[in-house]
């Protein structure tokens, strides 16, 4: 889960939210009907919270070069040859080192690490001797992805 994006959406929508509030206080309810205001304001909390929760799904998304690296890169797989926990965070996961020995159909296999937060959903496929399918961007064969 990437936290900073999930907080520039909040945040973005939040500002969004409180500038349409101000158009709608200063220009729009002297206007309106009496006796309105208050469906009003129960229309806007409810677009609030929905724009915040489809900010929310579309900050959770992968991003652009990683979609971009699932459609066209190099399919191959990758065995486990150590795992090295790094650190610990603070929403359940752990930073975690791995090296692989990287193979990518029609050349040569390489040695490589790759540092992920791994969720304790993926920790029992990611032991030492296990093989795992990888992507790897055929322009920079420094970049991978697992598909876990």
């Amino acid at each position: 889960m990437d936290h900073a994006r999930i907080f520039r959406t909040v945040l973005g929508v939040t500002v969004v939210y409180v500038i349409a509030l101000g158009v709608w206080l200063g220009w729009i309810m002297p206007l309106t009907p009496p006796g309105t205001v208050p469906i009003q304001v129960i229309t806007l909390v409810g677009l609030f919270g929905t724009f915040l929760g489809i900010g929310m799904l579309f900050a959770q998304r992968p991003t652009r070069s990683d979609r971009r690296l699932l459609r066209h890169g190099l399919e191959g797989w990758a065995n486990i040859e150590a795992v090295h926990p790094l650190t610990r965070t603070d929403h359940c996961t752990e930073i975690t080192e791995l090296d692989l020995e990287l193979v990518v159909p029609g050349s040569e296999s390489y040695r490589g690490s790759i540092v992920f937060d791994m969720e304790p959903v993926v920790r029992p496929r990611i032991i030492v001797g296990e093989t795992i399918s990888i992507r790897v961007d055929p322009h920079n064969r420094d970049r991978i992805m697992l598909c876990l």
